[in-house]
């Protein structure tokens, strides 16, 4: 491969009818609402197997149209991993509640239901297990514990849409599963979001909250303060393309893993995260762990030495412990630790192997 290539850390993939599509939504008029929304809620729930799908604005949106219609107010506490991406605290934050932070599994790097069950308390109104990374939480232990408790389980799986566990995918599992076509996920519409689930009126409480309260059956009549949180038409377009090519992205983000894996396995002082038998995971970001005694200079650094090389790569998530001017988390010393030495690496399904192999190499280069 060329060396003086820049190989960013993520990048948009449009496979098909993207540009076909986007011109005949704004061609129909139909620039907000429209055909292509209601046909990518339709072809994901049916890729799903679910009766329920409602696009949003984002993946955050998402999750908060769900926090909303399970009722989550000030006052409630909701369990989350303590190493993921923050949205599952911040959408708790703004409807009031205090987000509880659990212990991850030091090899998945995703919670488990003993992690869970330490954070307990009488105002425990949810539990958000996040699939970090696209991996998959173990969700049968997930679940007992809630309906032991009467808890419900919403999915954030943002990272992991096509990943499945015991053959379920992910999202299916809990009452809700949120998701997120951002511009760097499985599939993107830019930036938008999806939820599914199989409860009928959770699924009309969530769509009066993403369009103001509105039933549509009379105009300007709300039902409830809603809020703005829906997709537009020409995002939708966008949505329905990658749809068709699903399978194309989902068999060459596999490649990438298993390329990335062939390089690893003869590396010393790296670690990659594990996916358990009982995972059938696609991958949303390629990360790994420095030891370092290997890497003595540190995450930091080394994210600096392959940027260098014309390679981005970005660290782990911080941890909310991390931040104590935002969040008040006691500390975390499993997340600590996976956020200090965690890297993530270049993951797309249009990364070469020649471009893997390169992207190994220099690393190893730095070992010392």
């Amino acid at each position: 491969m060329n060396k003086e290539e820049f190989i960013p850390w993520a990048k948009p993939d449009f496979w098909g009818k993207e540009q076909d599509y986007v011109l005949e939504a704004l061609q129909s008029t139909w620039i907000s609402g429209g055909p292509f929304v209601v046909r990518f809620e339709r072809e994901f729930a049916d890729y799903c197997n679910v009766p329920y799908a409602l696009t949003s604005s984002n993946g955050t949106t998402a999750l908060q149209m769900a926090y909303l219609a399970l009722g989550i107010k000030p006052g409630d506490e909701v369990i989350v991993p303590g190493f993921s991406f923050l949205a599952v605290a911040n959408v708790a934050i703004h409807i009031g509640a205090t987000p509880v932070f659990a212990e991850v599994d030091p090899s998945t790097w995703c919670v488990r239901a003993e992690d869970i069950e330490k954070c307990l308390s009488p105002r425990t109104k949810l539990i958000v297990p996040v699939h970090t990374y696209g991996n998959v939480c173990s969700m049968d232990d997930i679940l007992a514990l809630g309906r032991k408790h009467n808890i419900p389980v919403v999915e954030d799986t943002a990272e992991a849409f096509a990943s499945r566990y015991h053959g379920h995918l992910a999202g299916t599992m809990g009452i809700i599963g949120s998701f997120s076509f951002q511009a760097t996920k499985m599939i993107t519409t830019g930036e938008g979001g999806m939820v599914i689930t199989a409860d009928e009126e959770l699924n009309n409480k969530m769509a009066l909250y993403r369009s103001h309260g509105l039933l549509r059956k009379t105009y300007y009549w709300h039902e409830l303060a809603g809020y703005n949180f829906r997709l537009t038409n020409l995002q939708a377009a966008l949505g329905v393309a990658q749809m068709e090519r699903l399978d194309i992205i989902i068999s060459e983000r596999k490649r990438v893993y298993r390329t990335y894996r062939s390089y690893m396995d003869n590396l010393s002082g790296i670690t990659m995260q594990f996916y358990a038998p009982d995972a059938d995971v696609v991958p949303w970001a390629i990360a790994i762990i420095l030891d370092p005694i290997a890497f003595p200079q540190g995450r930091d650094m080394v994210i600096n030495q392959m940027k260098e090389s014309r390679i981005e790569t970005r660290p782990g998530f911080y941890t909310p412990s991390q931040m104590p001017h935002i969040y008040n988390c006691p500390a975390l010393p499993v997340c600590e630790s996976i956020a200090q030495q965690v890297i993530s690496l270049p993951t797309y399904p249009t990364l070469k192997n020649e471009q893997i192999e390169y992207i190994c190499n220099t690393l190893k280069t730095f070992r010392k």
